[in-house]
C-alpha cells in the first residue's frame, strides 16, 4: 500500500486500521424520533459505507434529553436508543467501515428550530406542531444571542451529573458497536460555551483563566476514556477558533489539543467558530477550498498530534495534497458526501487506485467493470 495515494493508505489508531483516510463528518438530520434513529439513519449513513468511506461518523447524540440541538436530534440517553444505532453500526461494519458516534450536548443552543422551520429558537408555531420548548443549559446565564431562551447556569453538582451522563451515553454507544467515539467540543454547544471566555463568566473553579475554561471538556474527555476500552481510539472535536474579538484562539486550542493527548484523545478534529448563532457562524477567514486545514496543521506540527481537516475539502486531489504535505491525517467530508455518497471510490479512481472497480461493493463492482470493459458511453459532442 506504500505507493497507493496518501487518500488510500490505511491508518492505524490503536487496534484500529482504516482502510483510507477518507471520514464522513457528522451531519445532523433533524428526523429522529423522541432521540431514536430509524431507517432513515441506516439509508443516509449506510451509503456512505458502500461508497467507501473509511470512517463514518453517526451525528452528533445527546447525552440528556435535555442535550438535543432540536426535537429531531438522536441520543443516547436511554437503553432503547441503542438499536437503532446499532443497526447504523453494524451495516457500516459488515461493509468495511469503521462506526463511530459523536457524543454531545447542545448547551445554551439546545431547543432550536429544525433549520426547514426556521432554525432558531422555538416559537408558538413550534409548539402548535408538538414541538415544545424547554429550558437550555449554559455555562453561565447568557443567552446565545438577542431573542434566544436564558439559560440555567449549571451548578457543580449538574455539571457532575452531566459528567456521569457522559460516561452512561458512551457505555450504550460501545454496546451498539461503535468502535470510534468523539467528545463534540465545538460549534458553540456545551463544551465549547465552557471553553470560550465569550460565554463562560463564571467564578468558580469552571470558570476563570485557561485552565478553568479548559476543566469540563477534560473532566468529560477523561471519564469517557476511562471507560472507552483502551484499544479503541478516541477523538475531540474543536472549534479551533471562535472567530470573534476577545474569544477562544488557536493559541488555546493547542493548549487543550496537548491536555487532551495526555489523557488518551488519540485525534484532534479541527473544525471553527459557532459560539453564536448557526453551529459554524462567525467564522475567522473567507470560505474557501480548505479553510480550516490550518488549524489541523498547527495542532499536528506543535503537538505532534494526529488530527483531522474538515471544511470544503471537495476535491479527491485537494484531499491528497492535504494529507501529502502533511497538514492532517485524515480528510473529513460532510455536504460533498450529501451530493456524491460515493465520493471516496470516485476518488480512488480520479486519483488512479482503482480504475477497474476492485474496491466497489462486489454487489456492484462487477457489474461496472464489465459495462466499462463492453460499452460506449454517449459523448455530447458526437451527438447530432
Amino acid at each position: 500500500m506504500t505507493n497507493a495515494p496518501h487518500l488510500f493508505q490505511p491508518l492505524k489508531l490503536r487496534s484500529l486500521e482504516t482502510r483510507n483516510r477518507v471520514v464522513i463528518s457528522p451531519m445532523c438530520q433533524y428526523s429522529a424520533h423522541d432521540g431514536h434513529m430509524d431507517d432513515w439513519h441506516l439509508a443516509h449513513l449506510g451509503r456512505f459505507a458502500m461508497g467507501g468511506a473509511g470512517i463514518i461518523f453517526t451525528e452528533a447524540s445527546a447525552v440528556q434529553k435535555s442535550g438535543r440541538i432540536t426535537h429531531g436530534c438522536p441520543g443516547l440517553w436511554a437503553d432503547s436508543q441503542i438499536p437503532g444505532h446499532a443497526r447504523v453500526a453494524q451495516f457500516a461494519l459488515r461493509n468495511g467501515a469503521i462506526p463511530a458516534i459523536q457524543l454531545g450536548h447542545a448547551g445554551r443552543k439546545g431547543g432550536m428550530q429544525r433549520p426547514w422551520f426556521g432554525n432558531g429558537p422555538l416559537n408558538d408555531a413550534d409548539t402548535a406542531r408538538g414541538d415544545m420548548p424547554w429550558t437550555p443549559v449554559g455555562p453561565s446565564a447568557l443567552p446565545v444571542a438577542e431573542g434566544w431562551p436564558v439559560p440555567h447556569e449549571l451548578s457543580e453538582a449538574d455539571i457532575q451529573d452531566l459528567i456521569a451522563d457522559y460516561v452512561s451515553a458512551a457505555g450504550r454507544a460501545l454496546l451498539a458497536g461503535y468502535k470510534i467515539a468523539e467528545i463534540h467540543g465545538a460549534h458553540g454547544y456545551l463544551v465549547h460555551s465552557f471553553l470560550s471566555p465569550l460565554s463562560n463568566k463564571r467564578s468558580d473553579k469552571y470558570g476563570g483563566d485557561l485552565t478553568g475554561r479548559m476543566r469540563l471538556a477534560l473532566e468529560v474527555t477523561e471519564a469517557v476514556r476511562t471507560v472507552w476500552p483502551t484499544d479503541l481510539p478516541l477523538f475531540f472535536r474543536t472549534s479551533a477558533v471562535d472567530g470573534a474579538p476577545e474569544g477562544w484562539t488557536l493559541d488555546d486550542t493547542v493548549v487543550l489539543a496537548g491536555e487532551l493527548e495526555a489523557i488518551g484523545v488519540d485525534v484532534m478534529d479541527c473544525s471553527s467558530s459557532g459560539i453564536a448563532g448557526s453551529a459554524t457562524a462567525g467564522v475567522a477567514r473567507k470560505r474557501q477550498p480548505g479553510f480550516q486545514v490550518g488549524y489541523a496543521e498547527r495542532v499536528r506540527k506543535d503537538v505532534d498530534m494526529t488530527t483531522m481537516a474538515v471544511g470544503l475539502i471537495t476535491h479527491p486531489q485537494q484531499a491528497e495534497d492535504i494529507l501529502a504535505q502533511g497538514r492532517a491525517d485524515l480528510i473529513a467530508i460532510g455536504r460533498e458526501a450529501l451530493v456524491n455518497p460515493m465520493w471516496a471510490l470516485h476518488a480512488a479512481q480520479t486519483l488512479g487506485h482503482d480504475t477497474v472497480f476492485e474496491t466497489w461493493p462486489e454487489q456492484s463492482g462487477w457489474w461496472l467493470a464489465g459495462r466499462q470493459k463492453t460499452s460506449d458511453f454517449y459523448d455530447p459532442e458526437k451527438a447530432t
